[in-house]
């Protein structure tokens, strides 16, 4: 096992969402040169199941992509929050549905960019959600449905699924049924 050695970086860009670096690195074996760093604030999403066997799904688009799909409840951790508190508020702001950190357990942890950027998603799983409201963040969504969980595969080989943290939480919402 072998560890590149960091020698230094230079800050290019930096925002409360993003920041960019230009990091001084050198592999074993290899010379030392400048290698990009994205540093992305860490993400809470949750994937919502109801007593039907449905997930709670979101229609957006995407302007970076240009693309449409659907996803799960997700956003930034704040810097004063805990990424469990940052879920429950995404939830809430994001569908009207109200989930209790009792009714939240942990479900994926992933590094979805792992080469060159340090990126979190924290994926929680949450049943006996109650809609208490209108959803907040109208910019969110154009539609948001229940769809059985039985569809949920089918939707990720079509492609109508494809945001990494939603098929990391689908995904392993469908391996762990029984």
């Amino acid at each position: 096992m072998s560890e590149w050695t960091v020698h230094g970086a230079r800050p290019v860009y930096s925002s409360p969402w993003v920041s960019l670096d230009l990091v001084d690195v050198e592999p074993p074996g290899h010379d030392r040169y400048e290698h990009h760093l994205i540093k992305l604030a860490p993400v809470a999403a949750v994937v919502l199941i109801d007593d039907a066997h449905r997930v709670l799904l979101m229609w957006r688009h995407r302007f970076a992509t240009g693309s449409w799909s659907w996803e799960i409840p997700s956003g930034i951790v704040e810097d004063d929050e805990t990424p469990e508190a940052a879920a429950l508020r995404e939830v809430l702001e994001e569908t009207g549905y109200e989930v209790t950190p009792e009714q939240l357990t942990p479900l994926a942890y992933s590094e979805p960019i792992g080469g060159m950027c340090d990126a979190v998603h924290h994926v929680y799983l949450a049943r006996g959600a109650r809609k208490i409201a209108e959803p907040v963040d109208t910019h969110e969504a154009d539609r948001i449905e229940w769809v059985a969980l039985d569809k949920i595969q089918d939707m990720i080989d079509a492609r109508q699924i494809v945001a990494g943290v939603a098929v990391t939480g689908l995904l392993q919402l469908l391996a762990r049924r029984p």
